[in-house]
């Protein structure tokens, strides 16, 4: 079996609608893909229906974007959870509710020195969706200022950009909580992505793994080799599931659906101890 578990629609920051997500890990020849938009479910009806039509498999999740006391970014990968828990509703709401005042905060910074408005990010973002830099990012592609998404993060939506807005997210070992709590499974989602920025420390793993954290997404395009290493040495003292996933985005960044996979094996462990909403499984249904 051919298993993607980290793929993002419109609902969030992907370019493809949650339909043709499905559409494409189909085409793709992918036997099962997650759905993992950030901070929201809103996506999951729709994949769904698609997923049955053509007999796709899904696995129904969610990416919480979270941050420690100091100030570091961590996300965290829900799978099977209950859309309607109030405590993770609580905080993924309170949590998106910043990023959008922390999105135009940041165009209003951007628009000293470049021709962006609100309106033109906005138009970059699907109904309902979580609004946050790749929109953004976007918005000054449409612009002319930036080739793609990776020149605007790299140049100008760099966290050491002084058009950079901070913006409150739940601490990622209160995240694992929420999402055990919920009936979920939780994995850290590429956990040593130095590229991406600061990366947390192993003090951070094991407050997450004490609070009930599943598994690891080892083999993702930005984990270096090393970091992975060290990632299958820890999972395999700690116990943890090791996942490999694509991150795909649409045409908002380069990776490809399948270009990281995880093993069958690791599926059947998430499906056991997700119990929060169920997955759809051609062979099951």
């Amino acid at each position: 079996m051919r298993i993607d578990l980290h793929a993002h629609s419109t609902a969030s920051d992907g370019t493809e609608p949650p339909a043709d997500l499905v559409r494409a890990a189909f085409d793709a020849g992918l036997d099962v893909v997650a759905l993992t938009d950030h901070d929201t479910t809103a996506g999951w009806a729709p994949a769904l229906a698609a997923a049955r039509d053509l007999g796709v498999g899904l696995v129904p999740g969610m990416e919480i974007s979270c941050r420690t006391r100091e100030g570091i970014s961590v996300h965290v990968l829900a799978y099977l959870h209950d859309p309607t828990h109030a405590g993770l509703l609580e905080e993924i709401g309170k949590a998106r509710r910043a990023r959008l005042t922390r999105a135009e905060r940041m165009v209003e910074l951007l628009a000293e020195d470049f021709p962006i408005t609100w309106a033109d990010v906005t138009a970059q973002t699907a109904h309902e969706a979580t609004v946050g830099r790749p929109h953004i990012a976007d918005a000054l592609v449409a612009a002319g200022v930036v080739s793609d998404r990776s020149e605007a993060f790299s140049n100008i939506l760099t966290s050491h950009s002084r058009y950079y807005v901070t913006h409150y997210a739940p601490d990622p070992a209160h995240a694992v909580e929420l999402v055990k709590e919920a009936g979920g499974a939780a994995v850290f989602a590429h956990p040593v992505a130095s590229n991406r920025g600061r990366v947390v420390g192993e003090d951070v793993f094991h407050q997450m793994i004490d609070a009930g954290l599943d598994g690891v997404e080892v083999d993702h395009r930005d984990n270096p080799e090393e970091g992975r290493a060290w990632l299958r040495r820890l999972a395999a003292e700690q116990g943890l599931l090791m996942t490999g996933s694509s991150d795909y985005h649409g045409a908002g960044k380069p990776n490809r659906l399948g270009e990281n996979v995880t093993a069958a094996a690791v599926l059947e462990r998430i499906l056991e101890i997700g119990s929060g909403a169920p997955a759809y499984l051609p062979s099951a249904a």
